[in-house]
């Protein structure tokens, strides 16, 4: 096991990101975007794996699926998770269902549903988490205005910066783009990540866009991958682009 607290980057868990930028910087938060099936879950995933591995006391935030589905879903790429779990290094949050009572006890009242609150996220992450993963943000954004997702937001951030904790805060493109993306600026690093049609080949393909990570060295052309048996894989060739 590699050092990883005495150092100032922390793995990705895609071999080739990490040997573009050294991974992401410790106790900071990254923000991964995209439309529904570019890949974001899996990358929170393999993301939370590496660093169960590394031996990093992680946490998933689950706003939108349970923990039987995102188990089953790590399982179908060889990510055992339930012994994570296990061994104290892998804790499950789920907070879909929560999110759910909220809504319907509002409208069997007939009220609108409670606008979107960060400060719940912070109050159930554990003492001691080192590394956490939101997945993802944009129920917990519902009826906000643009001046309160931006306030909230950079609230989260700072509070999850004085903890250190390294966070992956995932949001889905429909959320970011009705907030004018204020998100990036909020973050320490973004990733957007999103699929294409090739204009040389007519096939659609997987692209990864680091948008910006402070004081890293990164890529700017975008990054094609593919979605293999063991996650997320980044194209040879574009992982041998020179930075700049």
């Amino acid at each position: 096991m590699s050092d990883v607290k005495n150092k100032k980057r922390i793995c990705t868990g895609i071999q080739k990101l990490d040997r573009l930028f050294g991974g992401f910087p410790l106790g900071k938060t990254i923000l991964v975007t995209g439309a529904p099936g570019s890949g974001k879950t899996i990358f929170g995933l393999q993301f939370a794996n590496a660093c169960c591995r590394e031996g990093l006391k992680t946490v998933h935030l689950a706003t939108e699926e349970g923990p039987e589905d995102l188990e089953a879903q790590a399982m179908s790429f060889g990510w055992d998770f339930a012994k994570h779990i296990k061994n104290g290094a892998f804790k499950i949050i789920a907070l879909s269902t929560k999110r759910t009572d909220e809504i319907e006890a509002a409208v069997s009242i007939n009220i609108s549903p409670l606008k979107g609150n960060f400060d719940d996220l912070m109050r159930v992450i554990p003492e001691g988490t080192e590394v956490l993963v939101i997945d993802s943000l944009g129920s917990h954004s519902l009826g906000l205005s643009t001046r309160e997702f931006k306030d909230r937001l950079d609230l989260l951030v700072q509070n999850l910066n004085k903890r250190k904790i390294t966070t992956m805060l995932i949001l889905d493109s429909a959320t970011s783009d009705r907030f004018n993306n204020l998100a990036l600026f909020s973050v320490y690093g973004a990733i957007i990540v999103s699929k294409r049609e090739n204009p040389y080949t007519g096939y659609r393909e997987r692209v990864m866009d680091i948008v910006k990570m402070r004081n890293t060295d990164t890529p700017i052309q975008l990054l094609t991958f593919v979605i293999t048996k063991e996650g997320i894989v980044i194209n040879e060739t574009d992982a041998d682009f020179k930075k700049i």
